[in-house]
């Protein structure tokens, strides 16, 4: 049997190389860096970080898989006196709950909800344009962009129903996702995986089927394929840890201007050493934008809702991420029409940005085992897949 080369151990670069596995092939995966999860990679303590906001939605595909492997391990529960403290900045305001038109907007049968419109114009017929416009940055959130409202209204749509579920969809895995990292990791080095670490790969391997999990970006140049191209949200990060006051919310929402920020530490207090909170946040910033753009608007929630952050402020990273934040659909576009999965001869796409369904990491997910089910029925595996 020939082997399975997965480049790339991320999410989906881990997730591929266990379902390879798993179906009986030999796999080699490679990863780039000397630490393995990419976006979900979770830092060194004290402050405990993820690469911007992360969250499990419970209602994924990935679930249930996890699940079954026992990868997903310890989750942190929300205590019921810091899920009250969500806020939402509305016309300048804080405010303690969603506006209706939200609320009914999630509700929204998503059978009647078209492609081939955009969000804010689809949605401002049935509730008015203002509260089309506050629903739309709700879904800043799971969106990383600065104008959701312009997307196909299918999209957003669904995006603003899993974000904006009761009870909620979100969990978190306790220590960070860097735990489900380990997980994933420790169950592929069992399976028999060989995995090489601070190795990058700029040829693709002349033997047997390939697994390209990387950004969109590394994928076009590896595989010199200039059609490689969807577009993805941009957005500053900041993360920051702060003396904690029991004043300051749990997640403060920007209705006004997509914008989330955070406090892991309401669930999870391992994040950070005892009496501070961890928060963290992602600002959408347009193309002209900056990164400091994003930085003052962080800096305007925090004015607003945590009182006194700048003096309490004992650590602070600010980044800019682009390019790397998921796909984005255009209205008259889905899922189906972003660069295929298969590229033809062996090679096969992984990532957050390709053909396959799902919001946030579940893209990748399902991307993943698409690649593998593919994978393996090539001609150069010698595997049926009906056998495995």
């Amino acid at each position: 049997m020939h082997e399975i080369t997965v480049i790339g151990g991320g999410f989906g670069g881990l997730t591929a190389a266990i379902a390879a596995a798993e179906s009986g092939a030999t796999v080699r995966l490679y990863e780039a860096h000397r630490t393995f999860g990419g976006r979900a990679r979770t830092s060194e303590a004290p402050y405990r970080t993820n690469d911007g906001p992360h969250a499990f939605y419970r209602r994924g595909p990935h679930w249930g898989w996890l699940k079954q492997r026992d990868l997903i391990g310890p989750l942190a529960s929300i205590p019921a006196r810091e899920a009250a403290r969500f806020r939402f900045r509305r016309g300048g305001r804080l405010r303690r709950t969603p506006p209706a038109a939200l609320v009914k907007l999630a509700c929204w049968d998503p059978g009647h909800v078209p492609v081939d419109e955009d969000f804010t114009g689809w949605a401002s017929s049935r509730v008015g344009l203002e509260g089309a416009r506050a629903a739309a940055r709700y879904t800043g959130v799971a969106l990383f962009d600065h104008d959701p409202g312009s997307l196909s209204a299918a999209f957003v749509h669904e995006r603003l129903r899993r974000a904006a579920s009761l009870p909620p969809e979100a969990s978190y895995p306790r220590g960070g996702w860097g735990q489900v990292i380990a997980r994933m990791l420790a169950r592929a080095t069992t399976l028999g995986v060989r995995i090489e670490s601070g190795a990058r790969v700029d040829v693709l391997p002349e033997r047997g089927p390939v697994i390209v999990a990387t950004s969109l970006d590394a994928a076009r140049g590896l595989l010199k394929d200039e059609a490689l191209r969807w577009p993805s949200g941009r957005t500053t990060l900041i993360d920051l840890a702060v003396r904690t006051h029991r004043k300051d919310p749990f997640v403060l929402s920007d209705l006004d201007a997509p914008g989330w920020l955070e406090r892991f530490t309401a669930q999870d207090p391992s994040l950070a050493p005892a009496g501070h909170s961890l928060v963290q946040g992602q600002l959408p910033i347009a193309p002209e934008e900056s990164k400091a753009d994003g930085i003052l608007h962080a800096e305007s929630l925090l004015d607003l809702g945590f009182p006194g952050w700048r003096e309490r402020t004992v650590w602070r990273r600010d980044a800019l991420s682009q390019g790397r934040t998921g796909a984005l659909d255009a209205p008259g576009t889905t899922w189906r029409d972003r660069p295929a999965i298969d590229r033809g001869d062996g090679v096969f796409l992984v990532g957050d940005q390709v053909a396959a369904p799902g919001v946030l990491s579940e893209v990748s997910f399902t991307s993943a085992l698409s690649a593998v089910s593919l994978a393996i029925r090539h001609p150069a595996t010698g595997v049926d897949l009906n056998r495995t």
